[in-house]
């Protein structure tokens, strides 16, 4: 199977196309087609009060937590800041996560020091074990079943960072920086503020920021698909400057050239930032696809019972 790699970012090393990366990008949406992603750092969190212990410092509700249900966290900062992400899933003993690549040594520094009298284990599995996408959603697998869990019909990581991209998915650390709170990247829904916050759950760090920004639903900022102007045939930097009539509005993701789309990107800009409006990016015009609505607020106050 011809395979090309990427050199260089967070995913260099790990296949970035099998030869035709459009039509992988069909079969993966389709659920046909997996995904090698054994560059990214695998973790385990073992012992009984792994699941109570989790619960009380991230934004996700892992109390009740169903054996094979992938969720995904965040640890936040005193400000609401997001700090630390993972994802993962629970066999009955042990929680396997996975998180960003070069990411893995703060996280588990950070968990080690919130440990104190609760009976969990940490231990790095990277060595052993391996995260893919297979089945449609993203699992842990021993390194030595991975090309057996991968089969034939494989898909590389411009196909998957493509589909997440239009599906309005960020990736932390890459969509996002050190100042980006959750309600600027995902809309509420029910009792959810997107994969990884959980709006009905008891007090963690960083909550208070989260519960007033969702009542008041005015974020600074909005995270938006942009739809980027093929012409130029090239892609814009991570972090690169995003701007509207010369000032300077947000700040540039992850971007892909999509099968239906052509090139898209991520990005997080200022909340005002009118949604009709035509951005520029390293030069390249780009269109607006909302992620979060800027008047989240006349949808969520209502449901609160304040004023729309």
């Amino acid at each position: 199977m011809a395979r090309v790699l990427n050199e260089s970012g967070p995913d260099a090393g790990a296949a970035w196309h099998y030869g035709d990366p459009l039509r992988e990008q069909r079969r993966l949406e389709a659920g046909e087609a997996t995904v090698d992603l054994s560059h990214r750092p695998v973790f385990t969190v073992a012992g009984p009060d792994r699941l109570t212990w989790l619960h009380a410092l991230t934004s996700q509700a892992f109390e009740g937590l169903l054996p094979g249900q992938h969720v995904t966290a965040f640890i936040l900062d005193p400000n609401g800041r997001i700090e630390h992400v993972f994802g993962g899933v629970d066999d009955g003993e042990t929680f396997w996560a996975h998180t960003e690549p070069g990411h893995l040594e703060p996280l588990l520094a950070w968990l080690s020091r919130m440990v104190f009298a609760s009976r969990v284990e940490l231990a790095d599995r990277s060595a052993t074990h391996a995260m893919v996408i297979a089945g449609g959603g993203p699992t842990v697998v021993a390194r030595e079943d991975l090309d057996a869990t991968l089969g034939e019909v494989r898909a590389g990581t411009w196909a998957a960072e493509a589909v997440r991209i239009a599906a309005g998915q960020p990736r932390i650390f890459l969509d996002t920086d050190d100042k980006t709170i959750p309600n600027e990247v995902a809309m509420p829904d029910g009792d959810r503020l997107g994969a990884a916050v959980h709006l009905q759950k008891g007090c963690y760090r960083g909550q208070e920021t989260v519960a007033r920004v969702h009542t008041l639903g005015r974020p600074p900022r909005r995270l938006t698909v942009l739809l980027l102007d093929g012409s130029e045939e090239r892609l814009p930097e991570v972090g690169a400057d995003v701007v509207l009539d010369g000032r300077v509005v947000g700040r540039m993701g992850t971007s892909a050239i999509h099968h239906d789309l052509g090139p898209i990107g991520l990005a997080l800009v200022k909340r005002n930032t009118p949604t009709e409006a035509t951005l520029t990016v390293d030069g390249i015009a780009a269109a607006q696809e909302v992620v979060v609505d800027p008047e989240v607020g006349l949808h969520v106050r209502p449901n609160l019972g304040g004023r729309p």
